[in-house]
């Protein structure tokens, strides 16, 4: 009883209803064409912003009141596409009397694109802050609101964190209109969907969801509505605030979303049967579902020769196991593994390590964290000056640190060979996770030598082989192995020879080509007309 009467005020407490402020109750009414209570409404909504300009204008002989942010679009726009129209166009021998008038009005001069009429005060707010002119008749039922926002935005420029040599040098940007034609610019098909959704109730941030309908994967085009639809949260800011709310609850150091600044890149994610995610704001698009082997393919392999662009990727491959595991092998051979050290070799290393007062753990410690210090400097110094104080600081410091025998000279070359090797990967967020796994395996070969580092990998590949990135298989198509697959995972085939789409994306249209052959030289007496 005593629990059931506590529930029942814990409830009552945090009703909805009651919890919700007077003027959200009042924004849900619809608007009754009463100018002088809309407008007192408007200002205890917005407060004293300065931005709000609420102006009284007269069409025909109806009094009525705009309203529109300063912040948001231009006051010439305002005058010149939505106060002279109105004003200048209304027939003074036909009076506006009624809602249809009002509305057939509206459609006379604005295009259906351009306008909509909104009924609830609600709507009006919302239009308000989304940089939209509205505009309210005195006894009519309903509001007119106008497609005029106009605010500054960035050009379009070359990406700055996945930089090519061969192929396509734009890059997305903060609007999210000029994103979404990016890819209508370069996929032509009348198949291409973009869904809306406003997340954020704060922000009100557009989500787009973009895919190719009779490609992409049904179950997995449901389960992203569906994660997408159930988010509750105040603020959406960036594509990576999204990517935690939707990629699959795991513990997990490694991005389970695939994220550039390439419109090339979404453009062939989602001809292979992926899905796209644009936030307004972010220049960073999202797209799912993402495989390990994603992140070590650039655009740029497809642009090449696919001898050179396999040749390319296996380079990658191995830059990242020397990124992930060279200093902790170093470690483990150092302290537990003399053995495996060549006779002369060993004996340079021995010299060069006399007098180091730390044991090689220590060591591969101290200049590790210092590069990621001085790798952290070079991306927030100013960008005239960030690269001169990661290379210099780099070779001053290192220097000075052998020759103080603090670090030995060979420790330096590993970590240098490391942290050179972790700039291959073309994805910010896949590297970071290589990073951070670093450390783990330099403590545990300290502890535990190379027994412990190989054990550390089959921990590694279990736990690869456990993610799931919307359903797929993170792994694949390795495990589960497909080899048809395989054409385009560590090497590249030619483009005659990639027929099919990846078969763990389980696409409703499995081949991208057909009737496509080698192409062959002429034969001898040919004709090549």
């Amino acid at each position: 009883m005593l629990i059931r009467w506590f529930k029942k005020i814990f409830s009552k407490q945090n009703s909805p209803l009651e919890n919700t402020l007077p003027s959200e109750q009042n924004n849900n009414r619809r608007f009754d064409g009463d100018l002088h209570k809309v407008k007192h409404q408007m200002k205890k909504t917005f407060g004293n912003t300065a931005d709000l300009l609420i102006e009284n204008i007269q069409i025909g002989q109806r009094d009525g009141l705009l309203f529109y942010l300063t912040t948001m679009t231009d006051w010439q726009v305002v005058t010149n596409k939505v106060l002279y129209p109105l004003t200048e166009a209304v027939d003074q021998k036909k009076e506006i009397v009624t809602d249809t008038d009002w509305k057939n009005y509206g459609r006379k001069i604005f295009s259906g694109s351009q306008h909509t009429f909104i009924e609830l005060d609600q709507q009006i707010v919302d239009d308000i802050v989304n940089g939209q002119a509205v505009v309210l008749l005195e006894e009519m039922n309903s509001a007119l609101s106008i497609k005029i926002k106009s605010f500054e935005k960035r050009s379009i420029e070359e990406p700055t964190t996945q930089t090519i040599v061969r192929g396509p040098k734009d890059g997305f940007n903060e609007d999210i209109q000029t994103n979404l034609s990016l890819i209508r610019k370069r996929i032509k098909n009348p198949a291409l969907r973009f869904e809306n959704y406003t997340i954020g109730t704060e922000t009100a941030t557009s989500i787009f969801l973009g895919y190719i309908d009779g490609i992409v994967n049904k179950q997995i085009l449901t389960e992203v509505q569906k994660r997408l639809s159930s988010i509750d949260t105040n603020a959406i800011l960036d594509s990576g605030i999204l990517e935690e709310l939707i990629e699959d609850k795991t513990l997990s150091p490694f991005p389970l979303l695939y994220n550039t600044e390439r419109p090339d890149t979404i453009s062939a994610h989602l001809i292979s049967g992926k899905f796209a995610l644009f936030v307004d704001g972010s220049p960073f698009v999202l797209s799912a579902p993402a495989t390990f082997s994603d992140f070590v393919s650039v655009s740029e392999d497809y642009y090449q020769p696919f001898m050179m662009g396999s040749f390319i990727r296996l380079i990658r491959y191995l830059a990242f196991l020397i990124a992930l595991l060279l200093p902790s092998f170093y470690v483990a051979v150092i302290t537990f593994h003399h053995e495996m050290i060549p006779t002369q070799l060993l004996i340079s290393i021995i010299s060069q390590r006399e007098g180091i007062p730390f044991p090689a753990v220590i060591e591969a410690l101290i200049m590790e964290i210092t590069f990621e210090i001085l790798r952290e400097a070079g991306i927030r110094m100013p960008r005239a000056v960030g690269g001169t104080i990661s290379i210099v600081g780099g070779l001053v410091i290192g220097q000075a640190a052998v020759e103080a025998g603090i670090v030995s000279n060979i420790m330096v070359i590993v970590v240098a060979l490391t942290a050179i090797a972790s700039f291959v990967s073309p994805i910010y967020s896949f590297a970071i996770s290589t990073r951070l796994l670093r450390f783990l395996y330099i403590i545990i070969a300290s502890i535990f030598g190379l027994y412990g580092v190989f054990l550390g990998m089959i921990m590694l590949v279990a736990h690869l082989a456990s993610l799931r990135s919307f359903s797929v298989p993170y792994l694949a198509p390795f495990a589960p192995f497909s080899w048809q697959d395989h054409g385009d995972v560590l090497i590249r085939l030619p483009a005659w020879a990639m027929k099919k789409r990846p078969s763990y994306l389980q696409t409703e249209s499995p081949l991208k080509q057909t009737n496509v052959k080698s192409p062959t030289p002429p034969k001898k007496g040919s004709d090549n007309r």
